[in-house]
């Protein structure tokens, strides 16, 4: 084993992106090591519980507002605008404590830049797809088509050349981490079979108990448990969620959780049948693990752990990459696709007595649940970071690279 390190993790402010990961860091303070965790005042309460030592930091992320451009141009710039912000902050926190190894969510670009300044490895934590061959120059030239993407390549460029990164090429430095540990199953991953095995390691779903959330119990009486959330970002739909009660609410036999969210008044939902209960948040984990379905918005976040539950699962898409996701739980054969306007109370309906009725997807769903399990999750995925160390702990010249940031197998 090791001996105890400094290990810091740069994050952002996202929940979806912040949840994912706190296991690992649990793990690697209850093994002995320094963990601090910069982040903003919004994930704070999330980080707390972890041991780790926040590290505060001001973010130019709409994280409070929720408020996110569709346009991908304009979805890039905020986070090279958070990257261009934050990156002194994390210089006068660590510039004068470095850590030993850099832990990085996938949009913290300043974690690589700081690291890469100060000549230390680093790992990114994904929690959500990663590059595979080729990937970051497609999507390079695809945003580089649309009107902005040529400027916006450019100031990401000039960034890259003043702010004390190694790593200058636009496309390398966010498309190419040199070490990911993604905390997705594989199986939701476009092109695995193209991905370099030597760079990233699928860890799958990097999940402990999460008591600090609470439990939840199955009501006596309830023969069969559905699950709707829409996960933390996308909850202001009081029309769907009223599509659900018509469709749910006192069908035989079923006991419906709905989560609403912060941004739905639960009074807007009208008169509630006594086999739905309503909360702004639940401990999705403790009920899913007891849940016979899941109706989810597909993020990666849910998909995740309905595939690590073995639920079946109603997919409602609501933006960014959760199309794909839906699409491909339904190849992978344990779901159903319903967009937002065509989410009847027949439709849904109908989804969940196909699914729940059909043994096809049982033994789908059986299948996956063990192969997510057996990617190893948060204990992997602490043995590989600490792997890591015995290179960090070794002091090295600042401002220039060191063989100590190429992984394995390159």
């Amino acid at each position: 084993m090791p001996r105890p390190a400094h290990i810091a993790m740069i994050g952002t402010p996202m929940v979806s992106h912040v949840l994912p990961g706190l296991e690992i860091i649990r793990e690697l303070v209850a093994r002995g090591h320094r963990v601090t965790y910069a982040n903003t005042d919004h994930a704070a309460g999330l980080i707390a519980s972890t041991g780790a030592e926040l590290v505060h930091y001001t973010s130019t992320l709409p994280v409070v507002e929720n408020d996110w451009p569709q346009n991908p141009i304009a979805a890039a710039s905020l986070f090279l605008d958070d990257a261009i912000a934050v990156l002194p902050q994390l210089h006068a926190a660590y510039d004068d404590d470095p850590a030993d190894l850099y832990l990085y969510d996938v949009g913290a670009y300043a974690a690589r830049a700081l690291a890469e300044a100060q000549g230390r490895d680093l790992v990114q934590l994904s929690p959500t797809y990663v590059a595979w061959e080729g990937a970051e120059e497609e999507i390079g030239a695809a945003l580089a088509g649309l009107p902005g993407g040529a400027a916006h390549r450019a100031r990401f460029a000039a960034w890259l050349a003043r702010c004390g990164a190694v790593t200058t090429n636009v496309e390398e430095f966010s498309g190419r981490p040199r070490r990911v540990l993604a905390m997705i199953p594989r199986a939701m991953q476009p092109h695995a079979d193209q991905v370099d095995s030597g760079a990233v390691t699928f860890v799958g779903p990097c999940l402990g108990t999460r008591a600090e959330q609470g439990d939840w119990t199955r009501p006596a009486g309830a023969e069969k448990v559905l699950l709707v959330s829409l996960g933390s970002a996308y909850t202001r739909q009081p029309e769907f969620y009223r599509q659900c009660v018509a469709a749910f609410g006192d069908l035989p036999g079923w006991h419906m959780v709905l989560q609403v969210g912060q941004y739905t008044d639960p009074a807007e939902l009208g008169e509630i049948p006594s086999n739905v209960e309503v909360h702004r948040w639940v401990p999705q984990l403790a009920i899913l693990e007891q849940a016979d379905a899941f109706v989810t918005h597909a993020g990666m976040g849910g998909s995740s752990e309905g595939l690590y539950a073995g639920v079946p699962m109603i997919a409602v898409p609501q933006g960014a990459e959760q199309f794909i996701n839906a699409d491909r739980l339904v190849e992978l054969g344990v779901a159903r696709r319903i967009d937002t306007a065509d989410a009847t109370p027949e439709g849904l309906r109908t989804a969940l007595t196909e699914l729940t009725g059909d043994p096809r997807v049982a033994a789908r769903s059986a299948w996956l649940w063990s192969e997510v399990r057996a990617h190893g999750g948060t204990r992997r995925a602490a043995d590989l970071i600490e792997e890591r160390l015995p290179q960090a702990r070794v002091g090295r010249p600042r401002n220039r690279p060191t063989d100590g940031l190429v992984p394995e197998g390159r």
